[in-house]
């Protein structure tokens, strides 16, 4: 059984330590260095990087996201373990974790160190196509002459430099295509690296929950269960023609993907299409000052990714889902495009008054479209809001302060909301 020793390298037939350095951390697998599509997606990212900044956060639960009212957006294990999740409500978070630190969004640091793990990857190979700052995936076909060692050595070197050079952790799946990738990947977090070989694939998804998906939420979810699909081997009694007349578009992927099959390649000339962030409540709500104050929030989440990225949106969309799982869109192109939060929270919440029903509601999203570099934004001002070019500049005055002081440093009234 071919077997990797995740600390030094060493490539050998199965022990339970490694021969060469007496490490543990052994990876064995009969395809282990046949296969060459991996997604690597780091470990708690945002928490990470707070805590290698701030090394007395180490032992502590972190929670990354808004004040006592606002919303989880990621967290550290040591909370994960107490139950606290992403998109949960703050209050609830912090009954669960009491103990917890709460730390504002650095999407700026965040973005430089995504930056610096994408150069580490640029030199295993070209293949690689970007998920978010913390998860890509990457084609490694015909590497192991370049580097002399076959793709999964070079992988756990990988996630090894991460370690000793950032100071963040990351997990590798390593499959014979996209989707089997991704589902390895989160397997054995946090530091994991698994692997799911050509052989094994229809064994291994057999009693697997459909939701292993990407892409499978809450409302597909449901209409699977009212289908009596709970595993992939409910999807597999259904027939193409049967799925696709039920589930349209999806059921001709969830075919595929009940077998294992998926073809997409990895794509390194895929644009950003869209940047956008959303919510799912804990509870359904109508409250106006509460859906206000997740709308400026991810406004500011969606203005602070864009900076980061150096983009700017020309249009700007709100997403809502009533309870009933009905999905209402809105969108509107703008003048010239932007990447000013406050620009994108009016915007969006004009949007939003535009809708005349009011809700409960069960999810809430904004975002921007249609990007380019952001040496196009916000050009000519808005002729109809003379206030607007004023507030730009108080923002970008508040980036900046932030920036030297800590994110906290300032913090607008309605994101306590």
């Amino acid at each position: 059984m071919p077997a990797l020793c995740r600390d030094c390298y060493s490539t050998f037939e199965h022990e339970a330590r490694c021969p060469s350095c007496g490490s543990p951390r052994i990876k064995t697998h009969v395809e282990l260095f046949d296969l060459s599509i991996a997604h690597m997606d780091c470990d708690a990212f945002y928490a990470s990087v707070e805590k290698r900044d701030n090394p007395e956060l180490a032992d502590k639960p972190v929670i990354i996201g808004g004040g006592k009212r606002g919303v989880v957006s990621t967290a550290c294990y040591v909370a994960r373990i107490r139950g606290v999740r992403s998109a949960m409500p703050m209050f609830k978070a912090l009954q669960l974790c009491p103990d917890a630190v709460v730390i504002k969004p650095r999407m700026s640091v965040y973005a430089e160190v995504s930056r610096e793990i994408r150069k580490m990857m640029d030199e295993l190979t070209p293949v690689i196509e970007p998920l978010s700052l913390d998860e890509a995936f990457m084609d490694l076909s015909g590497t192991q002459r370049l580097h002399g060692a076959p793709p999964a050595v070079m992988l756990a070197r990988l996630v090894k430099r991460m370690k000793d050079e950032l100071g963040v952790t990351g997990s590798i799946g390593l499959s014979h295509n996209k989707f089997l990738a991704k589902v390895a990947s989160d397997l054995d977090k946090p530091r994991g690296f698994s692997v799911i070989g050509k052989a094994e694939t229809a064994a291994f998804l057999h009693d697997k929950p459909v939701r292993l998906i990407w892409g499978i939420g809450p409302a597909a979810q449901e209409s699977l269960d009212r289908a009596g699909i709970r595993t992939f081997s409910d999807l597999l009694r259904w027939d193409q023609e049967a799925l696709s007349a039920r589930f349209g578009s999806m059921g001709y992927r969830l075919w595929h993907l009940a077998r294992g099959q998926d073809k997409r390649r990895v794509s390194s000339h895929e644009p950003m299409k869209s940047i956008s962030n959303e919510t799912t409540f804990f509870e359904d709500t109508a409250s106006l000052d509460i859906l206000d104050g997740h709308l400026w929030r991810m406004s500011e989440k969606v203005a602070d990714r864009a900076k980061a990225k150096g983009l700017a949106g020309r249009v700007v969309t709100l997403k809502l889902k009533q309870a009933n799982h009905k999905i209402i869109a809105r969108r509107v192109s703008l003048r010239d495009a932007t990447q000013i939060a406050d620009r994108i929270y009016r915007t969006a919440r004009g949007l939003f008054d535009q809708v005349g029903d009011k809700g409960p509601y069960r999810l809430l999203g904004c975002g921007i479209s249609d990007l380019c570099p952001e040496d196009q934004a916000d050009i000519s001002g808005d002729l109809l809001d003379p206030g607007a070019a004023r507030r730009s500049q108080a923002e970008r005055a508040t980036d900046e302060i932030r920036r030297r002081f800590g994110t906290d440093a300032i913090v607008k009234g309605r994101a306590l909301r």
